[in-house]
Parts: structure tokens; sequence; C-alpha cells
């Protein structure tokens, strides 16, 4: 759910308080590993990779 589309306002704080600590895990991530996280599409294949080693989309095919 969106921090819009939060029914109270208390609900639309604490996602907005989840995406900060979200955003500032990442860049702590980012900074120790040296290179930015993969978004979005590669990060799919960097994880479906990472879990067995075959892609999504070979996976997919079996």
């Amino acid at each position: 759910m969106g921090i819009e589309q939060a029914p109270t306002e208390k609900g639309r704080k604490s996602a907005r308080g989840l995406r900060k600590s979200a955003a500032k895990e990442e860049k702590k991530v980012e900074a120790q590993k040296g290179s930015d996280l993969a978004k979005g599409s590669q990060r799919f294949e960097e994880r479906s990779k990472s879990s067995d080693g075959k892609s999504a989309g070979t996976k997919q095919r079996l």
C-alpha cells in the first residue's frame, strides 16, 4: 500500500517512516558494497539467479 492510500494519518506516518528507513538501509548497503544495488527487472534477475544459479526465464521454461 502506498503512503497516500493509507486510511489514517497514523498509517501514512508509519509508511513514510518505513520508506525512509528502507532508503537509509539501501544507501548503507550500497556504500559497503561499493556500487549501486540492482533495481527493477535487474534486481529480479539477480535474486532469481542467486537462489539456484538459474535465471527466471530458464525456470519458467521447465
